[in-house]
């Protein structure tokens, strides 16, 4: 089976900052449930964030941790575990419980806020929605499966139709794929040069102050700190021909550092909040 491109946005186009939700509307649902997606789009994100990573049957889940034991009641490595292990884990209940100890559970007996998402259905739901909504997928590294990730990511996108040309006018491609792994970027790109690729940065190495990246990325990503730290990084970054994407920008400070600074894209997990700030709301 396969998959048309999410409709155009109908609006006259999209903000001159693109607000990217991480790993949905995460302050609100618990990150990388289907619920959280849901409310970023209900909320007006112009992206979704997650992560990926690959079970031990193959199959591309949206999880941020190597192991499930933060975000879920289970243990162990995701790449450890088949789907259906993880399909039987809670990984909603834990948001509830940081907020409200004494939060009942039947608040979370909604499989949108408890049940494991793979990426396929998160692709599903962006193909579904009633405007365009782009998607940010970050591969995890380092990972017993190596370049298997990519294989299965590129081949998924394929079925989505999201590796071919961009689609009409200015519009870049709706799908883009962010790793801290240079190596990872490379495999994607070697197999689906169309899909654009972000460079995650925790920290601003010589190698790239003067806005340099890798080779075949067009887009920096580096976190909210090094923005503090190094202001002019911004513009050095677009003299040398490159977007930049910013996370996890979720302060208000922060939101308008990224606004002076002339930055692409915010990631954020509250994008309801953010874009009130920004007056897109």
């Amino acid at each position: 089976m396969t998959y048309a491109r999410p409709a155009q946005d109908a609006r006259p186009g999209p903000p001159a900052l693109s607000v990217v939700a991480h790993r949905g509307a995460s302050d609100d649902a618990p990150e990388h449930t289907l619920a959280a997606y849901r409310k970023a789009i209900e909320d007006g994100a112009d992206a979704l964030e997650c992560d990926v990573r690959l079970t031990a049957d193959g199959q591309l889940v949206c999880v941020h941790d190597r192991r499930v034991n933060r975000t879920s009641n289970g243990r162990g490595a995701v790449s450890a575990l088949e789907l259906a292990d993880l399909a039987t884990l809670d990984f909603g209940s834990w948001k509830a419980a940081a907020g409200d100890p004494e939060a009942p559970d039947r608040q979370y007996e909604d499989p949108e806020l408890t049940s494991v998402l793979t990426l396929e259905r998160l692709l599903e739901l962006v193909a579904d929605a009633d405007r365009r909504v782009e998607l940010a997928i970050e591969t995890k590294h380092p990972t017993r499966w190596a370049g298997q990730v990519e294989d299965r990511l590129v081949t998924l996108l394929e079925r989505f139709g999201h590796t071919g040309p961009a689609g009409p006018g200015d519009l870049p491609p709706a799908v883009r794929v962010m790793s801290f792994s240079a190596r990872s970027l490379h495999r994607v790109r070697a197999a689906a040069p169309a899909i654009p690729a972000v460079y995650l940065m925790q920290f601003l190495t010589p190698r790239h102050r003067d806005g340099r990246l890798p080779p075949g990325v067009g887009i920096a990503g580096p976190g909210i700190r090094i923005l503090r730290a190094h202001p002019d990084y911004v513009a050095r970054a677009h003299r040398a021909g490159h977007r930049v994407h910013v996370w996890t920008v979720n302060e208000p400070d922060d939101v308008e550092l990224c606004r002076s600074l002339g930055v692409d894209a915010v990631i954020t997990n509250r994008p309801k909040q953010v874009r009130t700030q920004l007056g897109f709301a």
